[in-house]
């Protein structure tokens, strides 16, 4: 019989391989934890958290066509599961002090071409219509100068 996913059994460890560990579970029947489903942290080598014979508490994770898939860390309680995180590499301070503040920026003004920036209107004094389009002779603008300079690029000879 298959254990009853999302059950929580106890078991025993039988085998240990790279890739996690054989549990022989209580009723008969055995399962995998995975080498990702032993501990909250990093897991390099399986024997660092277990070893051959002991016991562990497993939840049942899936059970399907004879194989069961078990899981170690989400058996513990909630605040066991969470445990403390360790230190992000380069968290903390810097080994040069604080950072300065950055700078403010200037206030960002439209791009005209010919780096001339026209200052920002006052966002009420025009209706949307009008900005739609200045905005689009603008752009058609723009699109006609790099037009001119990428013809002479690509090789083309005017008529």
């Amino acid at each position: 019989m298959e254990p009853q996913v999302g059950s929580i059994l106890e078991g025993k460890v039988t085998s240990i391989m790279k890739f996690g560990a054989f549990v022989a579970l209580e009723g008969g029947g055995s399962g995998l934890v995975h080498i990702s489903e032993i501990a909250n942290t990093f897991v390099e080598d399986v024997h660092d958290h277990l070893q051959t014979g002991q016991a562990v508490k497993v939840l049942v994770l899936s059970a399907e066509n004879g194989r069961v898939n078990l899981s170690i860390k989400k058996a513990l309680p909630q605040q066991e599961r969470r445990g403390p995180r360790p230190p992000m590499p380069g968290a903390g301070s810097h080994p040069a002090g604080p950072r300065p503040a950055a700078a403010p920026r200037p206030a960002a003004q439209p791009f005209q071409g010919r780096g001339r920036p026209e200052p920002l209107p006052p966002s009420g004094d025009q209706a949307f219509e009008d900005k739609l389009k200045r905005f689009l002779s603008s752009s058609e603008g723009k699109m006609a100068d790099l037009n001119r300079s990428m013809d002479g690029k690509r090789g083309r000879r005017r008529k």
